[in-house]
């Protein structure tokens, strides 16, 4: 492991996971006593906390602390290091993909746009949706059944609240 790594664990500028049963190995510890929140999967995959939020504003869901809104929090194997929120679907917009009910996994650090990835935005009252992106033009459309959704089609670029990176239902 370089002396890089472990200055960017330290400094908080890399937040990685894959390396702390290396690390807590060599200090002779728990994987725990480095990240309490470190946990494997069944496989010894890395999981991460992520917190559960309920639908706010799409302004609250930016900002930093969101810890007012959590109702909980899930643990999700094998995701990259990012701002990760959970959200439970409601409504049928994007029932294709997310049928209401399942939970979407956003990161809040991916704002970047790319055709055919789904985001969680504000619309134009403020209010956090969820919407597959398409450009040229550019909008933001539903993915669903019901043919009375429209896609939104801004007059500029929405406030991104992040991309969606996985969508979960219970069978």
């Amino acid at each position: 492991m370089s002396q890089q790594l472990i200055s960017q664990l330290e400094n908080g500028r890399n937040q990685t996971t894959k390396e702390l049963p290396s690390i807590a190995q060599a200090l002779g510890v728990a994987v725990h006593e480095i990240d309490e929140n470190f946990v494997t999967d069944l496989a010894g995959i890395p999981t991460t906390v992520v917190p559960l939020i309920s639908w706010v504003s799409a302004g609250a869901m930016a900002s930093e602390s969101i810890s007012d809104e959590a109702l909980g929090s899930i643990r999700i194997a094998d995701l990259a290091p990012g701002d990760w929120i959970a959200l439970r679907v409601t409504g049928d917009s994007m029932d294709r993909i997310s049928p209401p009910e399942s939970i979407i996994i956003v990161n809040r650090r991916d704002k970047m746009l790319v055709t055919n990835a789904c985001y969680v935005i504000a619309d134009e009252n403020g209010d956090a949706t969820y919407k597959r992106f398409r450009a040229n033009p550019m909008r933001f459309e539903p993915v669903s059944t019901n043919t009375a959704h429209e896609a939104i089609f801004p007059d500029h670029e929405p406030l991104i609240v992040g991309r969606v990176k996985r969508s979960m239902i219970d069978m």
